[in-house]
């Protein structure tokens, strides 16, 4: 939760970041990351790179890190030199001025190896606050046996899903779920109203002072009547996401299907092992047939610290250590941290694209994930996301516990977001 925009700004002096000062062995480039797996990543660059070391911490996952992330840099000591930041958590961050602008230190050399929408995540003009490393491009992923056993079709549109949903229903005796709708997770609420075409915020970091807000839009408002409508009928479960009766579910068949990120099929096959070849891997369902809409549900990138005593091999670090070009490391990213990269060398080589997975009986999965990547649109997040992720996480479970509508609550969340801005010293518009 930022403080106000004043403050913010005046304790953005930080400590300074010189060019590199001259050293006799390697430097030492301190990074922050909770990636799986990590440790071989960081083990292949330090054995090809003789001038840089990298020595990582795991400062704890998202909120655990963030926390510990601002507090060193408001001391202005403690920090990294490079830390992992989610991409809606980089207005945030940018906000106070502790992040080094990479285009000085050749980021925009890069650019070329991201899709449009993945580098304006990261960067304002020729400004460059982070290297994109992983995306959250969303698809269905849906049992074949449950599919085959109660003669289900696979669905194009959000109409078609919910008319499968109710013949699940009937057939199955109530048994069973299309889905589990997660309301405790925002980015997935985020992901789904970004596919409708909803824009909450209108924020550039290059305008810091002024933002639009409008998370009660009438996309949203779509989503949410859809979804309402889904529980209310039975045909969605609402167990929170990451919870045992959530796994429990995916595990026993109990759900048909499951509304998954690009990292999704290698978390699935983590939690639901016994249902190893029984999934398939689908186009998101759209809200117009034959349209082409798509939404993102997480990604992360690398940035650089203002506290740094060596921005161009910290910025090197950023761009490398899971770089365009870096083959080895994203085989580790992809096969054992199961992410899903946002270079388009690596997105579009053979061994990604052709992959097959087992557990999804040999289906080549990234052919559907990567398309609805490079479709993604364009979206912007607020740099007070902890805050939003909040209003719509705890608006929407009063609504499932029907203290509330679910329109209502993004009503509710607009207005608290909306003086909550104001109060950080933000000219709402």
């Amino acid at each position: 939760m930022v403080a106000t925009l004043t403050a913010l700004t005046v304790a953005a002096c930080g400590s300074g970041a010189d060019e590199a000062t001259k050293t006799d062995g390697p430097v030492t480039i301190k990074v922050w990351a909770w990636y799986p797996a990590f440790q071989g990543v960081v083990d292949l660059f330090n054995s090809t790179h003789t001038d840089i070391k990298i020595e990582w911490t795991n400062a704890g996952a998202g909120q655990d890190q963030y926390t510990k992330l601002q507090t060193a840099l408001k001391a202005g000591k403690g920090a990294p030199d490079v830390a992992m930041l989610e991409l809606q958590e980089i207005p945030t961050f940018q906000l106070t001025k502790h992040l080094v602008d990479l285009g000085k230190y050749g980021a925009n050399d890069v650019k070329g190896n991201y899709v449009d929408w993945a580098w304006k995540q990261v960067s304002t003009g020729d400004s460059v606050y982070a290297i994109p490393v992983d995306a959250g491009p969303m698809a269905l992923l849906y049992r074949e046996d449950l599919f085959k056993q109660y003669d289900l079709t696979v669905p194009k549109t959000w109409d078609e899903y919910k008319a499968q949903a109710e013949k699940l229903k009937t057939a199955s005796g109530g048994k069973n779920f299309i889905t589990d709708f997660g309301a405790n997770d925002g980015g997935f609420l985020t992901g789904l109203q970004w596919q409708a075409g909803a824009k909450p915020y209108a924020y550039d970091v290059a305008n810091p002072a002024n933002i639009g807000v409008t998370v009660n839009s009438a996309e949203a408002k779509q989503v949410m009547t859809y979804w309402e409508g889904m529980v209310a009928s039975g045909l969605a479960d609402t167990k929170a996401y990451g919870t045992t009766d959530f796994y429990n579910g995916l595990a026993s068949g109990k759900y048909a299907t499951y509304i998954a990120a690009g990292w999704g099929p290698g978390y699935l096959q983590s939690v639901a092992k016994t249902t190893s070849g029984k999934w398939r891997a689908a186009p998101l369902p759209q809200w117009t047939a034959g349209a082409n809409a798509q939404g993102d549900w997480g990604g992360s990138s690398f940035a650089v610290t203002d506290q740094t005593k060596y921005p161009q091999q910290a910025a090197t670090v950023a761009k490398e250590i899971f770089g365009a070009t870096n083959t080895d490391a994203w085989k580790i990213g992809i096969d054992e941290a199961y992410l899903f990269p946002t270079a388009t060398p690596i997105l579009e080589s053979d061994a990604f694209m052709k992959k097959e997975y087992e557990f999804f009986g040999g289906q080549k999965v990234n052919e559907v994930f990567v398309p609805a990547y490079n479709a993604i649109g364009e979206f912007a997040w607020s740099p007070f996301n902890s805050y939003n992720f909040n209003q719509l996480t705890t608006g929407l479970n009063q609504a499932i516990e029907k203290k509330t509508s679910w329109t209502a609550a993004l009503d509710t969340a607009q207005a608290n977001i909306t003086q909550y801005a104001t109060q950080q010293g933000f000219k709402v518009q």
